[in-house]
């Protein structure tokens, strides 16, 4: 009997507009991981239906029944997560209210994973790292090595800010030299990163692009992460491990 996983995805953002025309907003582009990552779960993945429900938290600041929903999902942003705007305030308060008041597994990716480490009173703000852009190596902690099977993941990062401790309850599971918390989790309850699993070569070198054109990378940045953009990740295997926590 086929099972459906009601998958809440709270986007944070847009993509830009090139990535956007070719792939679609932030919820179909973490469909599509999913989708590859689900292929790796085996007899366990094989009969579930995933069923994508999308929900604008910036500009209709719209959040899921909780009691309609089986995971939650928060994705990245090139906003702050420590800023008060009112949409940003607004999520950490429904962001808090699930940990606190249901079992539903939650996943956050880059602004997604910061808003999470607020939420649960840790402090978040600009990495003493500066920025870190493009595939990174993270070095996986004992814990993150458990769970994902490896010693360390290739993956892509856009990012300024970070979760600046761990939360209580909760285990770091990695770091790469510019960033000490690379990701947190909660066996059976949460999970995040820093890093970006859903973003490839395509969609990095449009972001690196536009924010080039922006001004926010300078020539030597934007030349660094272009030369990086199309190395090995392992967005796939973070993909099926994160699977393994909403299916738990």
């Amino acid at each position: 009997m086929t099972r459906t996983f009601r998958l809440a995805v709270l986007e944070c953002d847009t993509p830009v507009a090139p990535v956007l025309e070719a792939r679609g907003p932030y919820s179909e582009v973490f469909r599509q991981l999913l989708t590859k990552g689900q292929k790796d779960l085996g007899p366990k993945g094989s009969d579930v239906q995933l069923d994508i429900t999308k929900w604008d938290v910036v500009a209709n600041q719209s959040f899921p029944n909780v009691d309609e929903i089986d995971g939650l999902w928060l994705t990245g942003s090139k906003h702050t997560a420590f800023a008060d705007d009112a949409w940003i305030v607004s999520l950490v308060e429904f962001v808090k209210k699930v940990l606190t008041t249901t079992k539903i597994p939650v996943v956050g990716i880059c602004f997604g994973h910061q808003i999470i480490g607020r939420a649960l009173g840790a402090k978040v703000g600009v990495s003493p790292g500066g920025w870190e852009l493009s595939v990174n190596k993270i070095d996986l902690s004992e814990e993150g090595q458990k769970l994902l099977g490896v010693p360390s993941l290739g993956l892509h990062q856009m990012h300024r800010d970070a979760v600046l401790e761990v939360p209580e309850g909760l285990v770091c599971l990695g770091s790469s030299p510019k960033c000490e918390i690379q990701g947190l989790y909660q066996a059976g309850r949460l999970i995040s990163f820093q890093a970006h699993p859903e973003f490839d070569e395509f969609i990095m070198s449009n972001i690196l692009e536009t924010r080039h054109n922006q001004k926010v990378f300078d020539d030597a940045m934007f030349e660094d992460g272009m030369a990086r953009a199309q190395q090995q990740q392992d967005g796939v295997l973070v993909a099926t491990t994160i699977w393994n926590l909403l299916l738990s």
